[in-house]
């Protein structure tokens, strides 16, 4: 398991969808874009947000996408493992199995 590796081929395939169906691309950005704009809670809070969405759902792409992220907004390991802990309260086995592969992509990402 490489998560870098995973994280640009996530990108790439992104990229891809951009070309191949610009409108709805376009417009899911302008979601994202505008979600983050509110100010009631921080986009470091909405990424972690989405980080427990996405070990619910088992998405390792999202993981490694969200991820990337809230390290570059000072994201901690710590944080990230409270968010874990609840998306495992909230779901239960299945989910523990997720969020072991998503501390995994977690720790992968981790630049020296």
């Amino acid at each position: 398991m490489d998560p870098r590796a995973d994280l640009e081929r996530t990108k790439d395939r992104s990229r891809a969808l951009i070309k191949a169906v610009n409108a709805p691309m376009k417009a899911f950005g302008q979601v994202s874009l505008a979600v983050k704009t509110s100010e009631a809670i921080s986009v470091k809070e909405k990424e972690y947000v989405a980080i427990g969405i996405a070990v619910v759902q088992g998405c390792d792409d999202c993981v490694g996408f969200h991820a990337d992220i809230l390290q570059k907004l000072g994201g901690t390991r710590e944080e990230f493992c409270d968010v874990l802990a609840m998306a495992i309260q909230m779901g239960g086995g299945p989910v523990v199995m997720n969020a072991g592969r998503a501390l995994e992509i977690w720790d992968g990402l981790v630049t020296a």
